[in-house]
């Protein structure tokens, strides 16, 4: 095997391990792959440099290109799961209510759910949303403005927190990248970030939705703890240390696997 080859193939198996948990640590890499934490170094800097994943201390986590090129695929992980999840949250939803979605396939399936509920007003920085949502009767739907990332179609930066600060609504209805065993809502992007910070901001009651692949997925950047959230509606919770946690900070925890 060529040295090309073995390079193509150890930068593969990278990125498929940085897909698979989020965040890979050099000397792991280096163990598995029988080659110096230098050399895994030199290979995480390339790929970085390609916009494939993010250097973060110690090794990589998955970058938002990489991350943004997979949402169709994401959309098909665990899709049973995520159709439970979004039929249990919508069911939070009165009829009469305002509430933010934001990005993820995940908020998506919820949305989905929500297109037979009345009076409802729904601001949301994804646009897959308001494809769903907009010209359903009893429903009333905003757009946030600013720049839309074509990849996934969410609209994110400064303009866009800027003009969620405009409202306060009954419910934020957000996913995440991971959320630790800590209890911290985690992500990858600064700007989603910011949107979603937010989003939880100027809304009363906080209701995210995670499946359980989510639970103990590191992630770089912290959206929030665990005390934001009002709801907190997964398939299963597999971490007992974590399931306490959130029961004992008053979240109504709603498990539909």
């Amino acid at each position: 095997m060529s040295r090309r080859h073995d390079l193509a193939a150890r930068h593969a198996a990278i990125l498929g391990s940085v897909r698979e948990v989020g965040e890979v640590d050099v000397t792991a890499l280096a163990a598995a792959h029988g080659v110096t934490p230098q050399t895994i170094r030199k290979d995480l800097n390339r790929l970085a440099e390609r916009s494939l994943l993010a250097r973060v201390h110690g090794g990589a986590a998955i970058g938002s290109g990489i991350a943004n090129l997979l949402y169709d695929e994401r959309r098909r992980l665990a899709a049973d799961a995520k159709a439970q999840i979004g039929a249990a949250a919508a069911r939070l939803i009165p009829e009469g209510a305002s509430l933010f979605i934001n990005i993820g396939t995940t908020t998506e399936a919820v949305a989905r759910h929500l297109a037979h509920h009345h009076k409802l007003m729904v601001i949301t920085n994804n646009l897959n949303v308001v494809d769903q949502l907009a010209g359903r009767s009893g429903i009333s739907v905003i757009a946030v403005g600013g720049e839309v990332r074509a990849s996934d179609r969410a609209v994110v930066g400064a303009l866009a927190h800027q003009f969620l600060d405009n409202f306060r609504v009954d419910y934020a209805l957000i996913g995440a990248s991971g959320l630790s065993l800590d209890g911290d809502l985690l992500d990858f992007d600064p700007d989603e970030v910011q949107v979603s910070r937010s989003i939880i901001r100027n809304a009363r009651e906080v209701i995210l939705v995670a499946d359980a692949s989510k639970i103990g997925r590191a992630a770089p950047l912290r959206i929030a703890g665990i005390e934001a959230l009002r709801h907190f509606v997964t398939d299963r919770i597999d971490a007992k240390d974590l399931r306490t946690r959130i029961i004992s900070a008053g979240i109504n925890l709603i498990e539909t696997g």
